[in-house]
C-alpha cells in the first residue's frame, strides 16, 4: 500500500503548542508526516539543532506516523527525496499569508509535483509564534505555560535564569 506522506518544515525554535496542533491536523490528512527541523540560515536560533529536534521528539513519543529529521537545504528537495506529496505550512494570521504564498509559489516552480497545504492552528494559538514565546520567556517564562509543551517551558526557564 502506498502511503501519503507530507513534510512539515520549520525552524521550531522552540516548538509550540500551535506547531503540535498543526501537526495533529496534518495527521488526519496524511498517513505519515515528517517534521523537518530546518537550520534556517536567515535566523539565529536560541536552541541548537539537536535540542530543537529532541524537544519535538519528546512531545511525539508513541506516535509512530511521525518522523523527525534535521534538514539543511531546500524543503522541496527533501520532500522529493522522502517521497512526500505535500508540504504543510501553518497560517496564524493574514500577515503570514503573503510570505507563505510566495514560498508556496517558488516551491511549486521548483517541484510542481509537491503541493503546499496551509493549515490553521486552533484559535487558542493564532497570536503565538516562537519569536513572541521567546520574548515573553526572557522576562517571565511561566506566563507562556499555556502555549508551549512542558519540556519547552522547562528548557526556557533554564535558558533565562
Amino acid at each position: 500500500m502506498i502511503k501519503k506522506r507530507a513534510i512539515y518544515p520549520g525552524t521550531f525554535d522552540p516548538v509550540t503548542n500551535g506547531h503540535l496542533d498543526v501537526l495533529h491536523r496534518a495527521l488526519r490528512m496524511f498517513d505519515e508526516v515528517i517534521v523537518a527541523v530546518a537550520s534556517n540560515a536567515g535566523k539565529s536560533p536560541l536552541f541548537d539543532m539537536d535540542t530543537r529536534v529532541s524537544l519535538f521528539r519528546e512531545n511525539l513519543a508513541g506516535i509512530d506516523r511521525v518522523k523527525i529529521c534535521a534538514i539543511d537545504g531546500l524543503t522541496v528537495d527533501f520532500a522529493r527525496k522522502e517521497g512526500a506529496v505535500a508540504i504543510i505550512r501553518g497560517l496564524r494570521a493574514v500577515s503570514d499569508f503573503e510570505f507563505e504564498f510566495q514560498l508556496a509559489q517558488m516551491n511549486r516552480h521548483l517541484a510542481g509535483d509537491v503541493e503546499t497545504i496551509f493549515l490553521m492552528p486552533s484559535h487558542k494559538y493564532f497570536y503565538t509564534s516562537s519569536t513572541i514565546i521567546k520574548q515573553v520567556a526572557m522576562y517571565e517564562p511561566d506566563r507562556i505555560a499555556d502555549f508551549v509543551p512542558a519540556n519547552v517551558l522547562k528548557k526556557l526557564r533554564e535558558m533565562y535564569k
